[in-house]
């Protein structure tokens, strides 16, 4: 278990950096991150982009990109000549720069060298909450906008997956609601009871799921204790499964931007974890977000 995201970064210190590949790598955050990464040997960066604009946005932070790859493309073109160097192993993590999610996600996705694997993609956060002892990792605030029954369980899974990756033996699951009774008047509620079923059933493997669960059982032990909910996730959740986009992204954000926490992102269920945070994040939680990548990158290698 994660007490912060600096502990995610140094456990990753204990192997040989992993190849990053930067898509339209001129911005300033960007390159920041980049540079932590490469000088703590967490990563070997391949900047990929429009040469002259990554080396003045370098320029700006003292960055010297002489021993760096860059890769010199126009602007648009950056995600799909990034994305074949993934499919073509000759990156082992694929990172969103200065360019819009939707073109991004588009090159992850391309049908003839996209890094699809033919499950859900999904995106996962890492968050480091002060008032917890814990990071807990929260999904899906960043691309399905309002999943299905069967996308939550894949996307349960890909979050399940991850967490173990990264050295997590049985994380346990909240399938979050409004509150913690089933009620046929709450979607949520009816769902998180059947993805719970499922998991008893082993449709969803890896991880203790319960649910549904309200955001404060799901963390708080005192809270599970004073709603006298019997549960093993109640009070200790690693991961929390938002009923849709707006719920998990409002969730990490009010940790980020309001409670002092800090957030590490990925997209998960790819051939390769992808760096995907928000344009508005620091520098050091883009460099958490590499960290992350590059851990659950080593523990899928390792299993």
């Amino acid at each position: 278990m994660f007490r912060s995201l600096g502990e995610v970064i140094e456990k990753l210190k204990a192997y040989p950096p992993m190849r990053l590949c930067v898509a339209q790598a001129a911005d300033t955050l960007v390159l920041e991150a980049v540079r932590d990464a490469a000088q703590q040997y967490l990563a070997v960066p391949i900047l990929v982009g429009e040469k002259n604009k990554i080396l003045q946005e370098a320029e700006k932070i003292g960055f010297s990109l002489e021993d760096v790859e860059i890769l010199d493309c126009p602007g648009p073109e950056a995600p799909m000549v990034a994305v074949k160097l993934v499919y073509e192993k000759k990156a082992d993590v694929f990172m969103k720069g200065m360019v819009e999610t939707s073109a991004f996600l588009k090159a992850v996705l391309a049908p003839d060298f996209g890094l699809r694997k033919g499950m859900l993609l999904s995106h996962l956060a890492a968050m480091e909450v002060p008032s917890l002892e814990r990071v807990i990792f929260i999904t899906d605030g960043g691309i399905n906008i309002a999943p299905t029954l069967e996308e939550k369980a894949a996307i349960l899974q890909n979050a399940v997956d991850a967490v173990r990756a990264l050295g997590y033996e049985e994380p346990k699951a909240a399938v979050l609601a409004v509150v913690e009774n089933i009620s046929t008047k709450m979607q949520a509620t009816l769902d998180a009871a059947i993805l719970s079923k499922m998991a008893q059933r082993g449709q969803i493997t890896g991880a203790v799921v319960d649910g549904p669960l309200a955001l404060d059982n799901a963390l708080v032990p005192q809270a599970a204790v004073h709603k006298k909910i019997q549960s093993p996730v109640a009070g200790k959740a690693d991961i929390i499964l938002a009923p849709e986009i707006l719920t998990a992204n409002t969730l990490a954000k009010s940790i980020s931007f309001l409670a002092g926490g800090h957030m590490a992102g990925v997209v998960v269920g790819a051939r390769v974890p992808v760096v995907l945070s928000s344009r508005a994040d620091s520098a050091y939680s883009k460099l958490a977000s590499i960290a992350l990548a590059c851990l659950i990158k080593r523990g899928e290698e390792e299993c």
